[in-house]
């Protein structure tokens, strides 16, 4: 018998669990597995059968983890819905035939951040011997496996990255704690900066291909200079250099666009910022 339960938590906060759903997302479907990729998985769980919230306050979010194992994402307060029209669905929602008269679209609100928002991408627990069934009602026992310790650095939009070398090698190698790091830089494609923070000096890099631009990155904290010509004469003069190199990302770009594409863009960072001139960029 387990000491902790989900439904221990729930009461500690305050929440009726017969009046809680929970829903467990696996990344293995491929409808959601396409919306949680490009931002969506909010969007996606807005859409259900017009009953499924029926007598519902809340819905606690989960992301299928190995085995019967699930990630807590998310809690979110239950509004009203409205059927499914196309003209509810946002830009670029990568699944457009969901929204149709068979399903109803719900307001789900993300709860303040006093509610079990210290538990978010912390809390695991085992969903039990059904994973199939992937909404269930709070009530049931959930045994909760573990809380993981809390990541130090929060990924807060691709537009507010921000990493020292140091700072980017602890979210490289530690894919659980920082998962939605991992997830949010492999998809996309991006142009880059780094910056040397002792002399100002820049440089502008792009990422495509498999893994986008987490294996891009993952290079540089394998090899501290990324295999960049420019990069690697300044640690051959200062070993030590890469210890001051400063992340960004200058734009994220879909994997929808092709090599000669990206090559473009970055081309014309490089220009607007004259990172050949008096950067770190040699071609």
């Amino acid at each position: 018998m387990a000491s902790l339960y989900l439904i221990d938590i729930l009461k500690r906060n305050g929440l009726n669990p017969e009046r809680v759903k929970l829903v467990r997302h696996s990344l293995k479907d491929k409808e959601f597995s396409k919306c949680y990729k490009a931002g969506f998985m909010e969007e996606y769980q807005k859409i259900q059968k017009q009953n499924f919230f029926n007598n519902c306050d809340y819905l606690l979010a989960f992301i299928s983890e190995p085995g019967t194992s699930a990630k807590f994402v998310g809690c979110y307060t239950v509004g009203n819905g409205r059927v499914a029209k196309r003209s509810l669905m946002k830009d670029a929602f990568p699944c457009p035939n969901m929204f149709n008269d068979e399903y109803y679209y719900f307001d789900l609100e993300e709860c303040s951040s006093s509610l079990l928002s210290d538990l978010k991408y912390r809390l695991i627990i085992d969903w039990g011997k059904a994973p199939v069934v992937w909404g269930q009602w709070a009530f049931n026992d959930k045994e909760v496996l573990a809380i993981q310790e809390n990541p130090r650095f929060s990924f807060c939009g691709y537009e507010n990255v921000v990493l020292s070398h140091s700072e980017l090698k602890e979210i490289v190698k530690d894919q659980t704690l920082y998962e939605n790091w991992h997830t949010a830089l492999s998809s996309v494609y991006a142009i880059y900066l780094i910056v040397d923070t002792t002399n100002g000096k820049q440089y502008v890099g792009s990422a495509y291909g498999t893994g986008g631009l987490l294996e891009r990155w993952k290079c540089y904290v394998n090899t501290k200079h990324g295999g960049n010509k420019g990069i690697k004469n300044v640690i051959c003069n200062y070993p030590d250099r890469y210890e001051y190199f400063l992340f960004s990302i200058l734009q994220i770009l879909p994997k929808t666009v092709t090599d000669d594409e990206v090559i473009s863009i970055e081309n014309l960072y490089k220009s607007k910022l004259l990172t050949k001139s008096f950067g770190m960029n040699e071609n």
